[in-house]
């Protein structure tokens, strides 16, 4: 008993102290170590530069053609991989990324392994969106269209393409 109250007491201490370093100004904390104003209800990007935030992951639209292999490539040599989708918000937002780089096609990271449809990243492939699907053995790797769903091709066939990666991952 006695333990939990000296707990108790040490944990009050240690967050009075910390009320007593962070000065309140209006909507605005200041933090003394660094004195910089943050706004409270700020929204911050930890995307890198040329990368787009959406929702938890970052996003950045290639605009070198390459097929499908040498895109995931170039994407890990980025700390990313090629985009998968999980909703019909986020395959919209790539939709607006590829259209304003002038583009109506980009590889996805989509593909199929042994009659499987997966995402490279890993993520469960849950949400479809195919305008048309070809023949997953001929053609086992998946490309957005701007104009529709996505559809499947050969993975030789170069394209742009979407990276995707999480802000915070190792």
């Amino acid at each position: 008993m006695k333990t939990v109250l000296v707990l108790s007491i040490l944990l009050w201490v240690a967050s009075a102290e910390m009320e007593d370093k962070m000065t309140m100004m209006g909507d605005e904390v200041l933090v003394p170590e660094e004195s910089v104003p943050v706004p409270k209800n700020a929204r911050l990007n930890f995307c890198p530069d040329g990368w787009f935030s959406h929702g938890s992951r970052c996003f950045m639209f290639v605009n070198t053609p390459m097929n499908w292999y040498s895109a995931e490539e170039h994407c890990n040599s980025q700390g990313a991989h090629l985009a998968s989708v999980t909703s019909p918000r986020e395959y919209s937002f790539l939709q607006q990324i590829t259209q304003t780089a002038g583009q109506s096609i980009a590889w996805l990271g989509g593909f199929n392994l042994q009659g499987q449809w997966m995402w490279i990243d890993r993520e469960g492939f849950y949400y479809t969106n195919w305008y048309s699907s070809s023949s997953s053995s001929s053609y086992p790797c998946i490309h957005l269209r701007t104009n529709y769903g996505w559809g499947n091709t050969r993975c030789s066939t170069s394209y742009r393409f979407i990276c995707s990666k999480n802000p915070f991952g190792c």
